[in-house]
């Protein structure tokens, strides 16, 4: 096999109508720059043709790979699997939805070539829906503060990246999968460029606001222990609060020779603590779970087929 130049990897899930644009606009956008490329999508068991497309694919154009899970895996297990595969010198991650255009890879690859191992796609005015875009801002907010890294919310998994990095995260192989999360705490020269961000061609996101609370749970878990010090934190705070109002009521009793009275304010306090208990508990049995699930040392995905890689990429 020839020398790769540049690799996408693409993870796919529900694009039946959108791989035969996608493919035609990557080609164009990229055999400008080299006709030695790659394109890795990985389909995510999403129950519509999307396979059967990467199949035809395959056969019109030898440098469309496909691979097809067992099961759905998820968003950031397919990156995952496509960089463990891909071959390039270069290697662009982006969605399927067309929502992130090929049409800036050039730009990506020629700000790279300045000397940066990670350029980002920055998306300054988001064409998504006004819920969504709201979600997300939070869910960035939340995720820097928790896990005590300042991450850019503007840019999503759009980007380009050296094979240094690439070979870096892929010996990465904890279960809680964050692509952004993992590129960023390496810490490789990195900058961004803004970019348009299309609206999607069809359909909706399949990222419900379920999904994106498991996935923002997941990802502050695997990333930070953070949750764990604010809640030793409160149990402070509750116990230096308890005592200075312990000796206000001794005091004010010893004072004013007054009954130490209020039922309702022991029960809510009782139940108070008790909920702020189980709940620091909670967040206990969270880490202990997801240590328990990484220490099975299962495989990240299970694949089921594989169109267009030679033996020697498999093995």
């Amino acid at each position: 096999m020839s020398k790769i130049t540049i690799s996408v990897v693409i993870p796919v899930y529900k694009a039946e109508d959108c791989l035969d644009e996608l493919y035609q606009r990557l080609k164009n956008s990229i055999e400008p720059i080299t006709t030695d490329f790659e394109i890795i999508l990985v389909e995510d068991c999403g129950g519509d043709k999307s396979w059967e497309v990467i199949n035809r694919l395959v056969t019109i154009d030898s440098r469309v790979r496909g691979i097809q899970f067992s099961r759905n895996f998820g968003q950031h297990y397919g990156i995952t699997a496509g960089l463990d595969y891909c071959k390039g010198d270069w290697v662009v991650v982006m969605d399927c939805d067309l929502q992130d255009r090929p049409e800036e890879i050039p730009r990506l690859y020629a700000k790279a070539l300045e000397g940066f191992d990670v350029v980002l796609a920055l998306r300054g005015a988001r064409q998504d829906p006004f819920l969504k875009r709201i979600s997300s801002s939070l869910f960035y907010k939340l995720f820097s503060y928790l896990a005590d890294i300042k991450y850019d919310g503007d840019s999503g998994n759009f980007r380009i990246m050296s094979r240094k990095v690439v070979l870096n995260f892929c010996a990465m192989r904890e279960q809680l999968r964050f692509f952004g999360g993992l590129v960023h705490w390496m810490g490789f020269p990195t900058a961004g460029i803004n970019v348009i961000h299309s609206a999607r061609i069809n359909g909706k996101s399949t990222y419900t606001f379920t999904k994106l609370w498991k996935l923002s749970v997941d990802t502050i878990i695997a990333y930070s222990d953070k949750p764990l010090r604010l809640s030793i934190r409160l149990g402070f705070l509750m116990a230096i609060a308890s005592f200075f109002y312990a000796i206000y009521l001794i005091s004010h009793a010893l004072i004013y020779g007054a009954e130490v009275q209020g039922w309702t304010s022991l029960i809510v306090a009782i139940f108070f603590i008790g909920g702020v208990i189980i709940s620091i508990l909670g967040i206990v049995g969270i880490y202990l779970g997801k240590t328990f699930n990484e220490v099975k040392r299962r495989p990240l995905y299970i694949i089921n087929r594989m169109m267009n890689f030679d033996k020697n990429s498999i093995d």
